[in-house]
């Protein structure tokens, strides 16, 4: 096979490697799921891609009728006959017959549906849009054919005017010869064999009795088999019915005339009905292959554009071809239904993998995989493999793979292997694919072994991606001291004494011979005289390899628990990252609702100005001055620190340390006074001040204003001030105005708290010496806050409860500083 770096690909699959991979079982299986005889014809013989755009274009096709499948809407296929004689008869003038015409209608009335099919969903598929399209101007000529042609399949009366007269017209001579032999029928009924008429070579004929025939004018066509009946035309028909055979001869020269007048239609457009078969057979393969990856949960490999055989390469260089498979199968094996255990297999260009093991372990299973993996990928199949497996496209697989003993050619089983090898060796060269089975075995082991590594040395030297099986120990340890090897081994069970058919990269395989003989039943004293004649050598790698093998399974079972250690942690971070959104989520609710609540305060307070400002125009009574009075305290309350539009968590510890001018940056947690909560910097200002957000509220404060989000410290509570309460031992007897008496009942604790916290500071103001909190009895909680906020006061001197002619303990009367 000479090899043309600049040409396209050539074919992949020699006779040899198509017998070992057993690759024509591949394409029955396809020609199995196509509709068509044209489709089947075409799946057996399913062409490889010669150049690497060719293959994407044929895996998408693929891929389109996969995805339009899976999405319940499949690419039509029908079962349309193989026309291509009738339309070599067609091209040269020659008349279809009746079923040819029918055959041709089938077909475009296929490719129409077929076309409507793909231009709906155009979008979805473009690639088999494009590759299935048929001419629309088929659709004229399929109307024609239908117009000619009933229901049952015969030509129909409407094909033309001349075919209709005639055909009239011999419905008519018919019905004549019919009525004239019911008229003969009874007035010879004593001469007839029975009250019938027939016909026999298309003449209408009577069964006279043999004995009487000579008394019933007419012409003898035919007699019975017994010879008692003959079948007499009578003379007074013959005209009749030579008139009827005239007609039927004119009815097929006419049908005759529209056939070839159809024909002719046909070949007008003969190519485009050619192009329509070929597209109909094309999207028949390509459903079955659709349904093939379906059946056997193939997928849609990456073809690198690293593949030697790439020919579009601009700088016309050598890349090196690579095949990945991510838990690989034998489809074959998938497709008789036998469990496959997958592997990942890894190869690349210049390099070897060296797979050993016990026997039916896997390892012929393994290089089938690999080729058959290459060759679906050429010919625009998916692979038995997971997703992400990549499949460069190589230009040749070369196999030797069984046995190729042949008795005729004197050729024994090592002879032919030999011959196969030296075939393969003059072939390998960058982009070929090379699979050997049992590598220069069958013959003396220790020679068979130095021809294997040359071998090997040699395929790689070529540049070839090979991989081989072996029981050769050399070969096993070639790995150690050169890169371009590769160990791969399939695995074997010690405790069930069965191989495992995983395939593990890096690691060589034990063949346990003996542990295989022991399981099928050879006796114990052979196989312990057996271990007595193995080398030294041979028992300490047979040990290593099993120790490496043990070690391997152990770091696998420790992975295993780690990746379970990992999914769980995992899981849990997950429950804890949904945790803390659901608790953030409530709290913006909770703050939300706060907000909402301070702003129905803040209308309410305006609301109480507007109406305050309103009683003060104009001449406002005493009355009103002292109710606008009341309403600006309220209000004051309300917008002072500690009033209602102060937002205040839970048991907030009474003080915070505070916090470092240099810690703050936007992003930072800190704690607000003003707020009472914590929020979180979102911009540093000129000036020392800052923009803070405690959810959805956001507002503009002070450094010096701030506080640290740590826990307070514990503080001591503050010595009271003892202040006599006693109101009769009081020598100074305040008089009580309206003017110095605050009303803080039906408040809570806080927002009375506040209002007096202001009426202290305009008393301050106009003067005022003493005050009167009236705060009313109750459960004395009110009270109770009221008279400790006022013995905190820096501006009170002392206090008192109210006289009886003042309140008594329901008022609270203070004296101010001065």
């Amino acid at each position: 096979m000479e090899y043309n770096p600049e040409g396209p690909f050539a074919d992949p699959c020699p006779t040899k490697t198509r017998a070992d991979l057993e690759w024509d079982r591949i394409l029955e299986a396809l020609a199995e799921r196509c509709a068509s005889r044209a489709g089947k014809r075409l799946a057996r013989a399913l062409p490889f891609a010669s150049t690497r755009a060719e293959a994407l274009t044929m895996l998408s096709e693929v891929r389109e009728a996969f995805e339009l499948a899976r999405a319940g809407e499949p690419l039509p296929s029908r079962d349309v006959a193989e026309l291509e004689d009738a339309l070599d008869r067609a091209r040269i003038g020659a008349a279809l017959a009746n079923e040819e015409l029918r055959a041709v209608l089938g077909l475009l009335e296929a490719a129409r549906t077929s076309r409507q099919y793909l231009q709906s969903r155009r979008q979805l598929a473009p690639t088999l849009y494009a590759a299935c399209a048929t001419n629309p101007e088929l659709d004229a000529v399929a109307r024609e054919l239908a117009a000619a042609f009933d229901p049952d399949g015969t030509l129909s009366d409407r094909a033309s005017p001349r075919l209709e007269a005639l055909r009239a017209e011999r419905r008519a001579v018919r019905d004549r010869l019919v009525r004239r032999l019911e008229d003969l029928i009874q007035k010879h009924e004593d001469i007839l064999q029975d009250r019938y008429w027939t016909e026999r070579d298309g003449r209408y004929v009577l069964p006279v009795r043999s004995d009487a025939h000579e008394r019933f004018p007419g012409i003898v066509h035919a007699t019975s088999a017994s010879g008692a009946t003959v079948f007499v035309e009578p003379r007074v028909l013959v005209e009749t019915g030579n008139r009827m055979k005239m007609v039927d001869a004119e009815v097929a020269r006419e049908e005759l005339a529209i056939y070839a007048a159809l024909t002719a239609r046909v070949a007008e457009d003969i190519e485009s009905v050619a192009a329509a078969a070929r597209a109909l057979a094309h999207a028949d393969v390509r459903a079955a292959a659709a349904r093939l990856a379906r059946d056997l949960d193939l997928t849609f490999p990456d073809v690198p554009d690293d593949t030697f055989a790439d020919r579009g390469a601009s700088d016309g260089a050598a890349r090196p071809a690579s095949i990945v498979l991510h838990g690989g199968r034998h489809p074959l094996l998938a497709l008789d239904g036998v469990k496959v255990v997958p592997s990942d297999l890894s190869m690349s260009a210049g390099r070897a993998m060296i797979v050993s093991g016990p026997n039916a372990g896997g390892k012929t299973v393994a290089l089938k995989t690999l080729g058959l993996a290459a060759l679906m990928v050429r010919a625009g199949l998916p692979v038995a493999a997971r997703e992400g497996s990549r499949v460069a496209l190589f230009d040749v697989v070369l196999t030797d793979v069984g046995d190729d003993q042949n008795l005729h050619k004197n050729l024994s089983t090592f002879s032919a292997h030999v011959q196969n090898l030296g075939q393969i060796l003059g072939e390998t060269r960058p982009g070929a694919l090379v699979l050997l089975d049992e590598l220069a075995g069958g013959t003396d082991p220790r020679e068979g072994e130095a021809l294997a590594a040359a071998v090997l040395d040699s395929l790689c030297a070529r540049g070839g991606t090979v991989a081989c099986t072996t029981h050769y120990e050399g070969l096993k340890a070639l790995a150690l001291g050169d890169q371009r090897f590769e160990n791969a081994s399939v695995g074997f069970d010690l405790a069930t004494m069965s191989p495992t058919f995983r395939l593990v990269v890096g690691v060589p395989g034990a063949s346990s011979a003996l542990a295989v003989a022991r399981r099928f039943g050879i006796p114990a004293a052979v196989l312990e005289r057996a271990e007595r004649f193995l080398t030294t050598e041979a028992v300490t790698f047979e040990q290593m390899v099993e120790k490496l093998s043990a070690e391997r399974r152990a770091l696998e079972l420790a992975r295993e628990d780690a990746e379970r250690e990992a999914a769980g942690a995992r899981a849990k971070r997950r429950e804890l990252d949904g945790e803390i959104g659901r608790l953030r989520e409530k709290e913006r609710a909770v703050i939300t609702r706060e907000g909402e609540a301070l702003l129905a305060s803040l209308r309410r307070a305006r609301d109480d100005l507007k109406a305050a400002q309103s009683r003060l125009r104009g001449k406002p009574t005493e009355e009103d001055v002292r109710a606008a009075a009341r309403v600006m305290d309220a209000v004051g309350q309300k917008t002072s620190l500690g009033g209602e539009l102060e937002l205040r968590p839970k048991e907030e510890p009474p003080a915070r340390p505070a916090i470092d001018p240099a810690a703050i940056r936007v992003g930072a947690r800190v704690y607000v006074p003003r707020l009472r909560a914590e929020a979180e910097v979102v911009e540093v200002l000129s000036g020392g001040q800052l923009r803070v957000a405690a959810g959805a509220l956001k507002l503009t404060t002070s450094i010096a204003e701030l506080r640290g989000t740590g826990a307070p410290p514990a503080a001591a509570a503050p010595p009271q001030r003892r202040v006599d309460l006693d109101a009769a031992a009081d020598p100074d007897v305040p008089i009580q105005t309206a003017d110095n008496t605050v009303d803080l009942r039906g408040l809570r604790a806080h927002e009375a708290v506040a209002m007096a916290e202001q009426f202290l500071d305009r008393s301050l103001g106009a003067g005022r010496k003493v005050t009167f909190f009236v705060h009313g009895h109750g459960t004395g909680a009110l009270r109770d806050a009221v008279r400790e906020a006022l013995r905190a006061s820096p501006y009170v001197a002392r206090l008192r409860p109210g006289g009886p002619s003042e309140g008594g303990d329901g008022v609270t009367v203070a004296w101010l500083k001065w």
